[in-house]
């Protein structure tokens, strides 16, 4: 029986100071979060609105809250600032765009952030906006950061991970339309094609300012940022998703110079057939003018072979320019060898 009760009873002593723990880190205001992380060494304040941080009171850091908090208000895009004048009290603040449709430019969603070495301020970040970003595993992760730079960057790093698996996902419909290209190319393949690349360069505008906070942070902090393992994962998380969507654009781009080779070689090809054809019969037209006038003394008119002259006259001239065009190789495929699935087809 007593070995039975110890077990249960260190069980139940770990539950509650864990839960003890919990309640400890997480201090519940409205709708606002203020969040004590590895054992109080550093803070995360999350608030809904820019004014729900007046509250706020961090020392050595009011006046930079209060600007940061006043250039916030009126803020919805993409933007960073940093001071570095006094060591050991550096901080960079901004905003930061991290989720945005393909299909509208005013659908998207961002959240201000101000971060120092011992404290995290967000303001308007919505866990349910990332699909796979769940709170408690984040604070879970952000709990093992040793300070608050460390902890910013697992934000970061989920909020690229949950992107990162949307940018592998492109991959299959880039490798549809490679094939497509070749197989059932028209003007919507076309279009495909430009709605991929505007899709890339979305991509790609959401993922630079990731790059930009990356240097950022080493350039205010140096190497307290830098050397931190969770800067260093989510730096490489940032080149990886910036390495696929530059190799993409390569691809995207060479499908269009592609569409636009093809395009090109149609179009010559009609002006080229275009051209024969009135080539050829240019000697039919100009017989035929002149077949056509109504002067009074035409000679012609009283040959008695004129009539088949004239035919002849115009089937030889017409096989005359004809061979003329094909021993110069104007009436052949320029490119030659048309096969199956070929692009000039």
């Amino acid at each position: 029986m007593e070995k039975l009760v110890k077990p249960l009873s260190a069980s139940l002593l770990n539950w509650f100071k864990e839960a003890f723990e919990q309640g400890n880190r997480k201090r519940k205001a409205g709708d606002n979060m203020k969040y004590k992380l590895n054992d109080n060494k550093w803070a995360w304040h999350n608030f809904h609105t820019i004014d729900e941080s007046l509250s706020l009171n961090e020392v050595h850091f009011e006046k930079a809250i209060k600007e940061w908090r006043d250039s916030s208000s009126d803020n919805d895009t993409n933007c960073l600032q940093m001071d570095t004048l006094i060591p050991g009290r550096e901080h960079i603040r901004g905003s930061l765009i991290y989720q945005q449709t393909l299909e509208d430019q005013k659908d998207y969603n961002f959240f201000h952030f101000f971060l120092t070495r011992d404290f995290l301020i967000t303001v308007n970040f919505k866990f349910d906006a990332i699909e796979s970003v769940r709170e408690d595993l984040l604070l879970k992760q952000m709990d093992d950061a040793d300070n608050a730079i460390e902890g910013f960057f697992v934000f970061l790093g989920q909020i690229l991970d949950s992107n990162l698996t949307k940018i592998d996902g492109y991959e299959k419909k880039l490798n549809d339309l490679l094939w497509k290209v070749k197989q059932r190319n028209s003007l919507s393949t076309f279009e495909e094609i430009y709605e991929s690349r505007h899709e890339l360069l979305v991509w790609k505008n959401l993922t630079v300012p990731f790059q930009e906070l990356k240097i950022a942070a080493e350039e205010a902090f140096g190497d307290f940022a830098a050397e931190g393992r969770q800067y260093q994962r989510t730096a490489k998380r940032t080149d990886r998703a910036l390495m696929l969507i530059r190799e993409y654009q390569q691809e995207i781009a060479t499908l269009v110079s592609i569409e636009e080779v093809v395009s090109a070689h149609r179009g010559n090809e009609i002006m080229k057939t275009l051209t024969v054809l009135t080539t050829l019969f240019t000697p039919i037209t100009a017989l035929g003018a002149i077949w056509g006038m109504n002067f009074k003394l035409m000679p012609e008119l009283e040959w008695k072979w004129g009539y088949l002259f004239a035919i002849v006259l115009m089937i030889v001239s017409t096989i005359g320019i004809y061979m003329i065009l094909r021993s110069k190789g104007w009436m052949g495929d320029i490119l030659k060898g048309r096969k199956k699935n070929s692009f000039f087809k």
